[in-house]
C-alpha cells in the first residue's frame, strides 16, 4: 500500500493576517480530492489570538490542511458540508504527519463551532 502525501499550497501575504492562493492546488487525499483555484484567500488556521503560542494560525504543519478547510467551508451551504470540511481538515492533517491529539483539538473545536453557529442560526431565523 502507497502512503498518501500531501503537497505544500502555494501562498503569497495578501492582507495582515491573510494569504492568496497563487497556484491551483490540487489535493488528494484517501477519502476526497478537490482543488482550490488560484486566487483563493485564507487566513490559515482560524485560531482564537490567546491560543496563538501554542497554536499559530501559519504553522506549516497544517496550514495547507487549513486552506484546504477554509475552501471546502466557504463553499459549504448546509450542516452536512461544514461536518465534511471538518472531516478532511483532520484527514489532510493526519496526512501532513500531525500528532493525534493535535487532529482531536482542531477537528473537535471546527465541529463544535459549526454545531454552535448552526444552532444560533437556527434560533434567530424563528
Amino acid at each position: 500500500m502507497t502512503k498518501t502525501e500531501l503537497k505544500r499550497v502555494c501562498v503569497k501575504p495578501f492582507d495582515k493576517d491573510r494569504f492568496e492562493v497563487v497556484l491551483d492546488y490540487v489535493f488528494v487525499l484517501p477519502s476526497f480530492k478537490g482543488l482550490i483555484p488560484k486566487g483563493f484567500k485564507t487566513d490559515g488556521a482560524s485560531i482564537p489570538r490567546i491560543f496563538w503560542s501554542f497554536y499559530p494560525p501559519y504553522r506549516s504543519e497544517y496550514f495547507s490542511a487549513c486552506v484546504i478547510h477554509d475552501y471546502l467551508c466557504e463553499k459549504a451551504n448546509s450542516r452536512k458540508d461544514y461536518k465534511l470540511a471538518d472531516q478532511v481538515l483532520k484527514e489532510a492533517m493526519s496526512v501532513l504527519g500531525c500528532s493525534k491529539f493535535k487532529c482531536f483539538i482542531f477537528y473537535h473545536a471546527c465541529n463544535t463551532f459549526h454545531f454552535l453557529k448552526y444552532i444560533f442560526k437556527s434560533i434567530t431565523r424563528s
